[in-house]
């Protein structure tokens, strides 16, 4: 599913119209940006908790020529899912 398309699901089961859910999925996702920028986690209660992780430097391999690379520290974004996303994914 895209994201259109999660919009236009919103749309038909909260009785908004297409443009109005696609605003209130923006608004959603730019929140969830915004606090995990500033490295608060975001956890939506039966779904899941997104949170900021910070991964250190490492040393990697160039596919190509088998050369050790070395590979910069990053901050990155971890998804853990709820109880009842679990559920209804099992």
């Amino acid at each position: 599913m895209r994201k259109p398309e999660l919009a236009a699901a919103i749309a038909e089961q909260a009785d908004l119209t297409k443009d109005q859910a696609a605003r209130v999925l923006n608004a959603i996702l730019d929140e969830i940006s915004t606090a995990l920028g500033r490295k608060d986690s975001v956890t939506l209660v039966g779904f899941g908790t997104f949170v900021q992780r910070h991964r250190g430097a490492r040393t990697g391999k160039n596919p190509q020529t088998g050369e050790p690379v070395t590979i910069k520290a990053s901050n990155t974004v971890a998804f853990k899912p709820g109880k009842a996303l679990k559920d209804s994914v099992n």
